[in-house]
């Protein structure tokens, strides 16, 4: 169950904070928190279970629509037959007296699947946080997401890639006063079921070490931010000429265009099998960190956190190709990366914070 805290805590580089909510999450393997959709009685009887993304657009696909909003598996008025219905929590419209629907529909493409529903306000709890009429997506028909963790999807990029083009989540709790400072904040355990936290409106120091360093996003509207180069052994692997990397909360690995993932992949030492690449895992000690250099800032990523062993044993690398569908080279650095290094999403400055996790 959702674990949720209030704090008082300052900013030392900069500003006091006010206070700000520190919420537990669900699973490690992927940012999901807890919710609540619900007045006067709860249309989520146990919680909707939502991945926080931080996410705007994939290198392949048309995800540059990622909601800004919370898209939840539920039915239309007159009913749905989902697919995966029997696996998730389902948003029970029905129940809540100040659910609204709006006459309006929408179709969004993931990395992993498609959805398609209607647009929808109700009240969303997230927490000890309320937004009172948010407008959210709610899916009629889904593609891909059997099996899946979570039931739904909680955009917090910025508004201009609100598809339904209302006012994402996290301006809404800004807006309202709910929180002090445009600021949310990630922390995911390594290696523990438990223990990953989200923050907004705050950072709380007890999950990082040293200091925050700040990134400048590339521009205001998507959490991009320059990279210098990746490298392995004082050799660059990636990224030679700079290159663009997203911080993405929603993806669980780190994606790179095809031919340099394979270059890395070669380099080490990976042998395919199905759709991974696997090295054997008496040799991942013996493996370099892949180093990327942000900001002038080097962000090392050790060999037992860029492998993971499977349920067979084997230890795969978490390097994942895609096809390039633009002229600059981009880079995803998912949960792979952000398990190792704190993040800070600061609105209000239009930049990212990283700093090694504790």
């Amino acid at each position: 169950m959702l674990r949720t805290q209030t704090s008082l805590s300052t900013w030392s580089q900069e500003r006091s904070m006010k206070w700000f909510v520190l919420l537990g999450l669900v699973a490690f393997s992927e940012c999901i928190v807890n919710i609540s959709m619900n007045s006067q009685t709860i249309a989520c009887f146990s919680g909707c279970e939502a991945l926080m993304d931080t996410g705007a657009s994939l290198i392949q696909g048309p995800r540059s629509l990622v909601n800004n909003t919370l898209t939840l598996i539920g039915a239309t008025p007159r009913g749905s037959k989902n697919p995966s219905d029997v696996s998730h929590v389902m948003f029970r419209h029905l129940e809540s007296s100040t659910f609204r629907l709006i006459r309006k529909t929408f179709s969004i493409e993931y990395g992993s699947g498609r959805m398609k529903g209607v647009v929808v306000h109700d009240t969303v709890r997230i927490g000890d946080l309320v937004s009172t009429d948010q407008q959210f997506g709610l899916s009629v028909a889904e593609y891909g997401f059997e099996g899946i963790p979570f039931d739904g999807v909680l955009g917090l990029n910025y508004p201009n890639l609100s598809f339904t083009g209302g006012i994402p989540i996290f301006d809404n709790l800004k807006n309202h006063g709910a929180i002090s400072e445009p600021v949310f904040a990630f922390y995911l355990s390594k290696n523990k079921p438990e223990g990953s936290v989200v923050m907004f409106g705050g950072v709380d120091h007890r999950y990082y070490q040293g200091a925050l360093n700040w990134i400048p996003l590339i521009q205001a509207g998507d959490w991009r931010v320059h990279m210098d180069r990746i490298s392995m052994k004082r050799q660059v692997i990636a990224c030679s000429g700079g290159c663009e990397a997203l911080v993405d909360t929603g993806t669980s690995l780190i994606h790179g265009p095809r031919r340099l993932v394979n270059n890395i992949l070669r380099f080490l030492g990976a042998t395919p099998r199905g759709s991974k690449h696997y090295v054997s895992c008496f040799v991942v000690h013996k493996l370099s960190s892949i180093i990327f250099t942000i900001n002038g800032i080097n962000y090392p990523l050790p060999a037992q956190a860029y492998t993971i062993k499977d349920s067979s044993d084997d230890c795969y690398i978490t390097f994942k190709g895609n096809t390039a569908s633009a002229s600059t080279e981009t880079w995803i650095l998912g949960d792979v990366f952000l398990r190792q290094y704190f993040s800070v999403y600061d609105r209000g400055n239009d930049r990212i914070g990283l700093a090694q996790a504790v």
